[in-house]
């Protein structure tokens, strides 16, 4: 367990720093990027150990595998789990009692059913929008890859932040994988442009959150304005197969 911890606290450095380069480079606050740690398919033991190296804000993409997570460390002080991943709308509620942040609302279904159950909790849900700013099919999100996607989906949008109990913070992307960090830059200079747009359109609404990057290229994600970056591999490592 010792030389678990210590193995995770030396790749969160090491991402830190490289945080803090690129962050410096554009002239940003380092501390202005939170390092959001993916634990999908890792056990509680790895959640455990990374806690002890001293993280506190955690992503999960399947509500069921988090709950036991989530649940044996809930006397925990401190800790933040953020719903990554695509939500179906029978595991909304799960989403609703346990989960910090969601981060996924990629349509006005789920943004509904969402605020139903943050209802029912006397609760309001902090959230942000995910975009599809590729234009890819495998991408979940609401549609933003051109002007026209763009403008068919505030009618959308104007329906989600009118919902009184959930709070928009922002957006979230994920663009296509390539093999050079460098090609993701047009799709996080998109996502920025867009919260650009949508701070004029809906001025009532709080856009200040871009959860943008991941281990394949949060450098370039934080040079372009993420204040969130999503990062497995390159500190936890390679991760387990998830089981059905």
């Amino acid at each position: 367990m010792e030389t678990l911890v210590r193995h995770i606290r030396e790749r969160y450095l090491r991402v830190e720093e490289q945080v803090a380069q690129s962050a410096f480079e554009v002239g940003r606050d380092p501390k202005a990027i939170r390092i959001l740690v993916v634990t999908k398919t890792q056990p509680l033991e790895v959640v455990k150990a990374s806690i002890e190296a001293g993280i506190t804000l955690f992503g999960e993409n399947y509500p069921e595998e988090a709950l036991p997570k989530i649940l044996a460390l809930q006397s925990q002080p401190g800790i933040e789990w953020h719903m990554i991943g695509h939500l179906q709308s029978r595991k909304a509620r799960i989403v609703v009692e346990h989960f910090s942040v969601m981060e996924t609302i990629d349509r006005v279904e789920i943004a509904e059913k969402l605020n139903r159950f943050a209802q029912g909790a006397n609760r309001v849900l902090p959230a942000m929008l995910e975009l599809n700013v590729s234009g890819e099919e495998s991408k979940f999100g609401l549609p933003a890859w051109d002007d026209q996607t763009f403008t068919s989906m505030l009618g959308a949008i104007e329906k989600v932040v009118s919902l009184p109990n959930l709070s928009i913070k922002g957006l979230m992307t994920m663009p296509p994988l390539f093999e050079k960090m460098e090609e993701s830059r047009p799709y996080f200079v998109k996502l920025r442009k867009i919260q650009d747009s949508l701070r004029k359109i809906f001025p009532q609404v709080c856009w200040d959150e871009l959860s943008m990057g991941t281990s394949a290229d949060f450098p370039v994600a934080v040079q372009e304005g993420a204040t969130i970056i999503r990062i497995g591999t390159a500190i936890l490592g390679p991760r387990r197969q998830k089981t059905v």
